[in-house]
């Protein structure tokens, strides 16, 4: 389970939090969790907006297809 994160100032994502272990995913390709977070969520695992809802599976999908 992952949830977004949003900077406090600009209100732009700027990561993403494994719940499972409260690790901090930054968004960078080169980073290997950042991959499997992407991977993850592509196959279904749930994904919480940054409010913590828990976005439609659709949702989820359109958002990773905006990251790098």
């Amino acid at each position: 389970m992952y949830k977004q994160i949003k900077d406090q100032y600009s209100n732009m994502f700027c990561g993403i939090v494994n719940l499972n272990d409260n690790s901090n995913i930054p968004f960078d390709p080169a980073n290997t969790d950042y991959a499997e977070f992407k991977k993850a969520v592509t196959a279904g695992a749930e994904l919480q907006d940054a409010e913590g809802n828990v976005m439609t599976e659709q949702a989820a999908q359109d958002f990773i297809r905006t990251l790098p």
